[in-house]
């Protein structure tokens, strides 16, 4: 039996339950005007670069809960901000940045690498290492600006409901991966889990993400595609295919302190975006009106804070490697290929020069629940078609989720 704080490993391994006495409560362009025109619908904002491409906000609010996500992401993983084999990366491509919390904190752990974040929103900060550059750009389009066998290693992360096909992306990231460089990709596996039946048919939360499945379906942005990814990198040619799967607990109720830790924080994250994840897609597929989708989301937001069931999420984590050239094809290259210097790994690398003041978010250092009763920084737009801005593991201090957020 696991009582310790530790993180039990492996996707298969059954969470134990804690006794629970109570309840929670719980193409890339230069910048124009299409770009900074944040269309509004229900009372929340939406990207004005190709509009209704992608069915969720872009507001502060949203911003500062994908700011939390990626905390949430950052305990998950104790603090892993990949898991392919990286060495010396020069290049190196998020999309879908959102934030750009992640490319961030890639380029300080790569100071000799370019971190190219790309989203259809500007909204990610100013203050940022002079290594890291964000584009307006949307990645489904079919011409990336950039030449094939480019980059050392591209990341996705929550991209289920975004395109019409993902199949595209991870081709075209094949395409422009540098032989012998990977593609990572990260993704919920949508519909909720339960290992000891305690998740009844008729669970509202359960109900949602059916609910969800179907418009998502509809607007043909599907959601569950997480365990298909391997499938489709060994399709697109990647090889040293791998796959993981973490256990995300929907609220506390894991017996595993960190589980447990993990579970509240996801259940936070979940409250605080229910909101921006149902009202475009509920709103323009099934005519429903903001009234009606609030009314609908009330047990929703209830049944998340539920610990009679025993629910929770997976997290896939899949990445592979393009082959290397065969020695006809190497030998090509290299008449073509000028010498380079190589990147330092973060082992061996010189500090990046100290940014001007920010707030700062310290990250969380999972699955199981217990029997106690429980209770930004300023965002600068991006201005150019390709944007340079300027230049412990604990239960950690996470940053504040907007006011609709119960504590789980």
């Amino acid at each position: 039996m696991d009582d310790a704080g530790s993180a039990p490993s492996g996707g298969d391994t059954p969470i134990e339950a804690d006794s629970y006495k109570g309840s929670d409560a719980c193409s890339s362009l230069s910048v124009t005007s299409n770009v900074w025109r944040f269309d509004k619908e229900n009372g929340r904002t939406y990207h004005g670069y190709r509009p209704g491409v992608y069915y969720y906000p872009n507001d502060p609010t949203e911003a500062e809960r994908l700011e939390y996500q990626h905390c949430v992401i950052d305990f998950a993983l104790d603090s892993r901000l990949h898991y392919a084999p990286l060495f010396a990366p020069r290049y190196v491509l998020d999309i879908g940045t959102g934030t750009g919390d992640w490319a961030i904190e890639m380029g300080d752990s790569y100071p000799n690498a370019t971190i190219e974040g790309t989203d259809l929103s500007p909204i990610q900060p100013t203050d940022v290492p002079a290594n890291v550059q964000f584009v307006i750009d949307d990645a489904e389009q079919e011409d990336w600006a950039v030449p094939e066998n480019h980059y050392d290693y591209i990341h996705t992360r929550f991209m289920m409901g975004c395109f019409a096909d993902f199949r595209e992306i991870i081709k075209q990231g094949f395409k422009h991966t540098k032989p012998g460089g990977w593609m990572e990709s990260q993704d919920l596996m949508h519909p909720p889990f339960c290992d000891d039946g305690t998740m009844p048919d008729d669970w509202p939360f359960k109900d949602w993400s059916d609910t969800m499945d179907d418009a998502s379906e509809k607007a043909n942005r599907r959601l569950t595609i997480a365990h298909k990814l391997k499938r489709w990198y060994i399709e697109a040619g990647f090889v040293d295919v791998h796959e993981k799967i973490i256990k995300m607990p929907i609220n506390s109720w894991p017996r595993n302190k960190h589980l447990k830790t993990l579970g509240k924080f996801w259940a936070e994250n979940l409250l605080a975006g229910l909101q921006g994840f149902s009202l475009a897609l509920f709103s323009r597929e099934f005519m429903w009106s903001k009234t009606e989708i609030e009314v609908y989301l009330v047990n929703v937001r209830k049944s998340i804070t539920d610990h009679r069931v025993h629910a929770y999420h997976k997290y896939y984590i899949v990445y592979g490697r393009k082959p290397e050239l065969s020695p006809e094809e190497g030998l090509g290259a290299l008449t073509i290929t000028s010498p380079s210097p190589i990147a330092q790994s973060p082992s061996d690398a010189t500090p990046v020069p100290p940014r001007s003041p920010s707030p700062i978010v310290e990250k969380p250092s999972g699955l199981s629940s217990d029997s106690q009763n429980h209770g930004t920084a300023e965002k600068g737009p991006v201005a150019s078609e390709k944007v340079v801005p300027d230049a412990t593991d604990s239960v950690p201090f996470m940053p504040s989720l907007p006011q609709q957020a119960v504590q789980i």
